[in-house]
């Protein structure tokens, strides 16, 4: 597809199509769903790295005028019906059992402060803070406050 096309069908001027190949422009989030939706390919597929796995993407997707104005993507995990998000908190030695949630759930889950362990039957993630993980949910898991302070962390639901 010409840049031309793209241009047409994103309805991205093609001098921002142009900047954007040469790696010097830094378009808004929403002309990058343009872009996306005109070549036929999923926003996260636009942005990260080819083979990356969609629940690791660490990918810069925007920044500002400064070092400390940007906005990574982190990961991503496919929605048929929504998303919910909850932020929660667990004191010094606690822990959370869930039960598996119906097949095709999954979670996110970003840490705030403290650390967070989350256990699977067949393997465990540790997580300190600025740190993630995206999960299949329809398994047994739990949450265990790792650490000697009150973990606090975010959480998405995707169903």
């Amino acid at each position: 597809m010409s840049q031309e096309v793209l241009a047409q069908r994103s309805g991205v001027s093609r001098r921002t199509i142009i900047n954007l190949e040469a790696g010097e422009a830094n378009v808004s989030l929403a002309s990058l769903d343009y872009l996306a939706e005109a070549l036929k390919v999923r926003f996260v597929d636009l942005v990260s790295a080819p083979a990356t796995p969609h629940s690791k993407i660490n990918e810069l997707a925007w920044r500002g005028g400064d070092s400390e104005s940007r906005a990574m993507l982190l990961g991503s995990a496919a929605a048929s019906q929504e998303v919910q998000l909850w932020t929660w908190s667990l004191a010094r030695g606690a822990r959370y059992d869930a039960e598996p949630d119906p097949s095709g759930w999954s979670e996110m889950v970003l840490v705030a402060e403290g650390k967070l362990r989350i256990e699977f039957s067949d393997a465990s993630l540790e997580l300190g803070a600025g740190e993630h993980a995206t999960y299949s949910s329809a398994q047994y898991y739990s949450y265990v406050n790792a650490g000697s302070e009150t973990v606090r962390f975010v959480r998405n639901v995707i169903c």
